[in-house]
């Protein structure tokens, strides 16, 4: 009887992790998985003895420090050095215990900051990153190129997604140190409730973003994870192998901040404080390659919303800041 392929999904309580385990629990595979304490994955000689003792066949590496424009200017140091270290541990521990595929989880800004719209994989290094989240993206970028050296070097097939603005279940609501729509869900939601008539936003609402619901976004690592060798390097390089995952659709702050008012029922007045950064002026993927491998978003953006904001009203009391 053939054993089934033991994976071990690195960040399982995060938004990603999370999604992919809910995703994998629908599939004949044995998941594997370590709370923090269980498994500091910045401790190499702890990555080295769980690889060693698991036999593990298939890695998700979703497990990441992160954070928006706030936390990334408050936290340069945390950021670079952490996401360094759990995938510089765990790509090399896969490596060396000979773990068959790996899949990296990067982010969109690893391009750089005045990019051609919308950004294509090609765009990797070819000009200067955005200053607010310049050590988190060199950490990133880093993964990919881990990725591509043990596969030039060595022959493995671990592969890279980068996805663009995520949101969803189990998403980090602090109000200060999460990405903009748990921060704004949260924001809304709360003025809702104490009946504000104003609520100020940071920026002045005109940068542009996409967004893509981590259901979606849990959909496409698993596609690509099981795509066959041939199949995935027909359509990547092998020093340019990171796919792109997005929508391949934006929206601007503004019109995210009234689509989230309307899902969370606040009707006061949205200000945009322009003191404060904008970010780049637009993020947008070029996912032609990951639509040319089989695989499209299917979640809009109001009904994700709503699924968020759903989840949020569910766990209210316990929800991760």
């Amino acid at each position: 009887m053939q054993q089934r392929p033991r994976v071990f999904v690195a960040g399982h309580r995060g938004m990603v992790g999370s999604a992919i385990v809910r995703q994998l629990e629908h599939r004949e595979v044995d998941i594997i998985v370590r709370t923090r304490d269980q498994l500091d994955l910045v401790d190499q000689a702890a990555v080295q003895g769980f690889f060693a003792a698991e036999g593990i066949d298939q890695v998700y590496l979703a497990s990441a420090k992160v954070g928006g424009i706030h936390a990334n200017n408050t936290y340069p140091a945390e950021f670079i050095y952490q996401n360094l270290m759990i995938e510089a541990n765990v790509i090399h521990a896969a490596h060396i215990n000979g773990v068959a595929q790996l899949l990296f989880l990067g982010s969109s800004c690893i391009y750089p900051r005045e990019a051609p719209q919308p950004m294509s994989e090609q765009a990797l290094l070819t000009a200067t990153l955005e200053p607010t989240n310049e050590p988190y993206a060199i950490a990133k970028i880093a993964g990919i190129k881990l990725c591509e050296s043990y596969n030039r070097q060595y022959g493995r097939d671990y592969r890279s997604v980068m996805p663009t603005n995520l949101y969803g279940p189990h998403d980090n609501y602090h109000p200060e140190n999460s990405h903009v729509i748990p921060a704004l869900l949260r924001r809304l939601h709360e003025a809702a409730v104490r009946g504000d008539q104003e609520v100020a936003i940071w920026g002045s609402g005109k940068p542009m973003r996409e967004f893509l619901h981590v259901d979606d976004m849990a959909a496409a690592c698993i596609h690509v994870m099981n795509l066959d060798e041939a199949t995935y390097k027909q359509h990547t390089k092998p020093m340019l192998s990171h796919i792109n995952v997005g929508t391949g659709e934006d929206c601007s702050i503004r019109e995210l901040a009234e689509t989230l008012a309307k899902v969370t029922g606040y009707s006061g007045r949205l200000t945009f404080d322009t003191s404060k950064p904008d970010g780049p002026p637009r993020k947008l993927m070029d996912v032609s390659r990951l639509t040319s491998l089989g695989w499209k978003a299917s979640v809009s953006l109001e009904d994700g919303l709503r699924n968020a904001y759903g989840w949020f009203l569910e766990n209210e009391s316990t929800v991760r800041v």
